[in-house]
């Protein structure tokens, strides 16, 4: 896939799809360039006729709902379209796309637009990306970097996956030295043109198949971030997956490939030595020497996974030339987001821990490999994941289990085939009450030192309108379990 790099945005004729975040974002900056920016929506209800009626005010366009034809807004490519600027979660075989590909349209995201317009305000000079995609645990690694890179001193911003959108910071009054970019796999299959001063793909696993089609596309498009890298390719050492994309990217001369390990680094990697995060990449003398850089204790949580997106982040961060007090100091500094293994309390010697972000099952199997034994709480919508390898990896250390959600009998089954001896509770219930009931029956099959631990390892619109409110419930669940203990 390529696109055309455009040269004047005055005049062109610009279809953007989709009418969230990303979208309205792009709209507004291309409209400020001159261009002509219709949207499209299939939507139309209250909300989109309301962000229609501000964009009106700006001279955009917004088709929303059927058109007088009956046929869908955001299916049908307007008249003159030179451009489409599409939304991230839009799928390829969209019938727009269809239709701008017949009529030998270019169909872009707005990572792209970001690219393209990161040099259009004169006299600033462009802040370089150091990119960040992965199944899991981008947007952690992508603050930590964004935290290392402010302790250094430099003027820096965490963007793109992570909720700011990249347009309005590329476009905007503030001038960056750096940007911690995270990408995700929608955006980075329609940014055919980014170009990463370093880039890091933090682990594959099976994920957005259904978009994808299939998992050798969804790793092709995690693999963009590396192309035309300038400086460091930077992967997972126990993801081999992660080494073959760096093998396979076209890379600029002198760039380099950099591993990060949790185990003790050879030469070009960083890694853990005697609980003491080290660097044997970027020192003289690689081959002998390494470089202190953190204690494990300075990264919270010090979680094994979360270790790896510190050595992530801190690769990254060397590359760009940030000296080691400054990893230090940033990873001191940083804090995670709530719902993401977030200790809760402790009630009666068992601690209770909310993961309730681990929305599929290779987060969840980090969560659950960072505790030795577990009462796990899980199940939601699965989106078509299978358990059985999560449940086999994890078996050894569970202590029970308590199910909740619309797909907790395929958890049920694979529990039944790899870890029969495990108590199973099996919640049907789906009302207001039925977390503190998950968390009731789990401080029933707990023993002290045990982690009662939500990593559901499903998305959670089948019972919350999102993992935030599920991790809100689950830590409002513990505490009337503590408050009934005092």
């Amino acid at each position: 896939m390529g696109s055309r790099q455009v040269t004047s945005w005055h005049g062109k004729n610009i279809t953007v799809a989709g009418l969230g975040v990303s979208g309205i974002s792009a709209a507004r900056a291309l409209a400020g360039l001159g261009a002509v920016v219709t949207v499209v929506d299939n939507g139309d209800g209250d909300a989109h006729r309301a962000r229609a009626a501000e964009l009106a005010e700006q001279g955009i366009e917004v088709r929303l709902g059927r058109l007088a034809d009956g046929a869908h807004a955001g299916e049908v490519l307007p008249e003159g379209t030179e451009l489409v600027v599409t939304s991230p979660g839009w799928k390829p075989d969209s019938p727009l796309f269809a239709a701008a590909a017949e009529a030998g349209v270019d169909v872009v995201g707005d990572v792209e637009i970001a690219w393209q317009l990161r040099e259009s305000r004169p006299g600033r000079k462009a802040a370089p990306w150091l990119a960040i995609t992965g199944t899991n645990g981008k947007t952690t690694t992508t603050q930590m970097l964004a935290s290392i890179l402010k302790a250094a001193g430099l003027r820096t911003a965490a963007v793109g996956n992570i909720g700011t959108p990249i347009v309005d910071v590329v476009t905007g009054e503030e001038e960056y030295d750096v940007l911690a970019v995270e990408l995700s796999s929608y955006q980075l299959h329609w940014a055919p043109s980014l170009r990463a001063h370093s880039a890091a793909v933090l682990n594959l696993a099976p994920d957005h198949l259904d978009w994808h089609g299939s998992m050798e596309a969804y790793a092709a498009d995690k693999g963009r971030i590396y192309e035309g890298n300038t400086v460091a390719c930077v992967y997972n050492v126990a993801d081999r997956a992660t080494e073959d994309l760096v093998a396979e990217a076209d890379v600029e001369e002198g760039c380099r490939a950099i591993g990060f390990t949790l185990g003790a680094p050879g030469p070009s990697m960083l890694g853990v030595v005697d609980g003491i995060l080290v660097d044997r990449a970027f020192v003289e003398n690689r081959q002998k020497n390494a470089q202190e850089l953190a204690e494990v204790k300075d990264v919270n949580p010090p979680a094994p996974h979360n270790i790896a997106n510190a050595l992530a982040a801190a690769a990254l961060a060397r590359a760009f030339g940030v000296e080691p007090r400054a990893v230090r100091d940033g990873l001191r500094n940083f804090r995670p987001d709530a719902h993401r293994v977030a200790h809760v309390d402790e009630v009666d010697g068992v601690v209770y821990v909310d993961d309730s972000k681990a929305t599929n099952t290779h987060a969840a199997e980090a969560s659950l490999a960072a505790f030795e034994t577990v009462v796990w709480i899980a199940g939601g919508l699965a989106k078509g994941a299978t358990f059985d390898e999560l449940v086999r990896k994890s078996a050894k250390g569970l202590r029970g289990v308590v199910l909740i959600g619309a797909d907790r009998a395929l958890i049920a089954e694979a529990l039944a085939r790899h870890a029969p001896e495990v108590p199973v509770v099996d919640l049907e219930r789906t009302d207001t009450g039925a977390m503190l009931a998950a968390v009731r029956e789990a401080a029933r099959l707990a023993e002290p030192g045990d982690t009662v631990l939500l990593a559901p390892a499903c998305a959670s619109m089948d019972m919350f309108a999102n993992y935030n409110k599920r991790g809100d419930a689950f830590a409002d669940a513990v505490r009337e379990l503590a408050a009934g203990k005092a």
